[in-house]
C-alpha cells in the first residue's frame, strides 16, 4: 500500500535514522538536490571525505548558517543526518520556530538486520556496529520524545517497503 506524505513548501524536514537507513537514498528519490543539507556532504566538502569526524563540527555550522538562509526565504529544507538525538534536533527545531516553518521529521526506523546488511556493503565503508547499536538506541528515545518537541508532524516509515513505497508531495508555496 502506497501512502503519500504531504509537506509544506516552506517547512524544514529532519530525516531521523541510524546510518545506513537510507537517508540519503531518500532524500534523493523525493527531494531536489537544492533542497538536501547533508552532514556527509558537507563533510565531503569540507575535508575531501565524507566519514572525516574531525569534519563534523565543521560540517555542522555551515549546515546551520544553510538551513537559516533558506528558511528565512522560506525554501524547504531537508535536514540529511542521523538526527537520533534530542540535542542535536533542539538547534534545528529552533530555527524553524524562529522563521516560523512547518517543521516535520521523517522517521526512517528500519529492523536493525537490514541495518547490518545495508552496513556491510556501503560504498565509503562500514560503520563499527557498536555506533549503530548506540544510534538505536538514541533513536528508540527519539520515537518516544519527537512528538513533545514541537513538530507538526512525525512520520514513521518501519520497513524498507514502506520506505520505498512512499510517496512525497510539496504543498503549493503559501
Amino acid at each position: 500500500m502506497t501512502s503519500t506524505l504531504l509537506l509544506p513548501a516552506d517547512a524544514l524536514v529532519l530525516l531521523v535514522g541510524i546510518a545506513g537507513s537510507g537517508k540519503s537514498t531518500f532524500a534523493s528519490r523525493h527531494f531536489r538536490p537544492t533542497q538536501v543539507l547533508s552532514s556527509d556532504a558537507l563533510r565531503a566538502m569540507i575535508a575531501d571525505d565524507p566519514t572525516a569526524q574531525g569534519a563534523t563540527e565543521d560540517a555542522f555550522d555551515l549546515l546551520h548558517r544553510l538551513l537559516e538562509m533558506r528558511l528565512r526565504r522560506g525554501r524547504l529544507a531537508v535536514v540529511d543526518a542521523t538526527n537520533v538525538e534530542e540535542w542535536a534536533r533542539r538547534e534545528l527545531v529552533a530555527l524553524a520556530r524562529r522563521h516560523r516553518r512547518p517543521l516535520i521529521a521523517i522517521v526512517l526506523d528500519l529492523p536493525f538486520e537490514v541495518i547490518h546488511e545495508r552496513n556491510a556493503v556501503r560504498p565509503d565503508g562500514p560503520r563499527p556496529r557498536a555506533a549503530l547499536t548506540r544510534q538505536t538506541r538514541w533513536l528508540r528515545d527519539s520515537l518516544l520524545s519527537l512528538p513533545g518537541e514541537g513538530f507538526d508532524a512525525v512520520h514513521r516509515l518501519g520497513s524498507a517497503d514502506e520506505v520505498y513505497s512512499v510517496r512525497v508531495e510539496v504543498g503549493p508555496r503559501p
